[in-house]
């Protein structure tokens, strides 16, 4: 697999999302989520994408133990912030001060069991903290040995950019897709200008854009989605159901599923953008990976536009609460 740059750190082109090994998307399997993580090492995947939240410290263990014989590997990739109620893990806060940034780096440390983390994200802003004091606190880490790159996620323009002031930000992680393309207009040129790499989660549409789900019946128990994303409510899915069956016609043309043309047209918005599709399974991720080879000529990224309008999308891509946090 080729490598992209996120700042001057280089990572393969596109990464692995782990978040759903551990919690969100129903039931897991430890031992088929370690296979999947080898295998993605074995096929050239270099970025690993976890956080402290993601089953509230259980996701970071998980890849911990799938990499101890091979971190030198990988570019490991975490994030703090969230802060969540064991008793209640639907509560949750943000929290960006200082001493909490000290505290977080290191429990996640000991979770992974490693003595650096390449990339270090801010999950979330904290509105009651200047970015200022995170930012100088993440960078105090750099220089300690603890953290080697530094990384904002779901930040806005102006945040990028006073974070910036304070130490060069490797990567912007945010939600871009076929179906969530709101960080194009000012985002990304921040983002250009800065030099800073953009890490896209959530490429292939939470999943929607493979075609594998045509209802709310869909999906397992404690899958999130259907839980209370607003574009998986049951009418909302019916409405973007339009979108993937037109998307799926422009695949068959190709030769490929829905979900590969999706990533791929992620893959090309540029050589400063990595996605980082989430699978806990073996067989998606081969396919995820091979889309990272599918070359797209400007007539093949018009037909997939024209099958995907831009506003096209039926729902917000969060609840209103999950929305106050994004773009900050």
């Amino acid at each position: 697999m080729e490598s992209r740059k996120l700042g001057d750190l280089e990572v393969s082109a596109q990464g692995l999302g782990c978040m759903g090994m551990s919690e969100f998307y129903g039931q897991g399997d430890d031992a088929e989520s370690i296979a999947t993580i080898h295998r993605a090492i074995d096929l050239g995947v270099t970025l690993l994408d976890t956080a402290d939240m993601y089953g509230i410290g259980a996701n970071e263990e998980l890849v911990g133990r799938a990499i101890r014989d091979r971190r030198d590997q990988v570019v490991l990739a975490t994030k703090f912030g969230f802060v969540r109620d064991p008793k209640d893990p639907s509560v949750r806060g943000v929290r960006g001060d200082a001493a909490y940034v000290r505290e977080a780096v290191d429990k996640s440390l000991a979770r992974l069991g490693v003595d650096h983390i390449d990339l270090y994200y801010q999950h979330r802003v904290d509105p009651n903290v200047p970015i200022e004091e995170t930012v100088g606190a993440m960078a105090e880490l750099v220089q300690a040995g603890k953290v080697r790159h530094l990384g904002l996620s779901e930040a806005g323009p102006e945040t990028i950019r006073r974070a910036y002031a304070v130490h060069p930000i490797a990567a912007l992680q945010t939600e871009w897709s076929l179906w969530s393309r709101d960080i194009e207009d000012e985002i990304v040129p921040v983002c250009r200008e800065l030099g800073v790499g953009v890490v896209a989660y959530s490429p292939l549409g939470r999943g929607f854009l493979t075609g594998r789900f045509t209802s709310t019946d869909s999906f397992g128990e404690d899958d999130f989605r259907v839980a209370g994303q607003p574009r998986f409510s049951e009418e909302n899915l019916a409405k973007n159901q339009a979108i993937v069956e037109a998307l799926k016609a422009v695949a068959a043309a190709r030769g490929v599923t829905a979900g590969q043309l999706a990533l791929a047209w992620v893959q090309h918005r540029g050589q400063d953008v990595v996605p980082i599709p989430g699978t806990k399974r073996r067989k998606y991720l081969e396919e995820n990976v091979a889309a990272a080879q599918l070359e797209l000529t400007a007539d093949d990224l018009a037909a997939i536009e024209a099958a995907v309008p831009v506003d096209a999308v039926a729902g917000a891509r969060y609840p209103e609460a999950g929305l106050r946090m994004v773009g900050k």
